[in-house]
């Protein structure tokens, strides 16, 4: 079985963590991906209970998974200030 991590990890960055600043699209937290050769952008569905506000104010660490989402890419919130 091919996974997503496998077909596309480089430009999805799996595994990666990045500071990204979070929004609200359609009920669904979601941040632009920082690479720019991604197809996709990240939904935002681990880890939701570290944050104090939905949306967050302030970018947070996000770890992007081997998964996608409803068309996106699933990351997991990692905390508030980690670098």
């Amino acid at each position: 079985m091919t996974s997503i991590r496998d077909v596309l990890g480089d430009s999805l960055a799996v595994g990666e963590r990045f500071r990204l600043s979070i929004e609200e699209r359609d009920d669904r937290l979601v941040a632009d991906h920082p690479n720019d050769a991604s197809p996709l952008d990240i939904a935002v569905v681990e880890g939701l209970e570290l944050l104090e506000e939905r949306p967050p104010a302030e970018p947070v660490t996000v770890e992007i998974l081997g998964r996608t989402v409803d068309g996106h890419v699933a990351g997991r919130v990692i905390g508030p200030s980690d670098p």
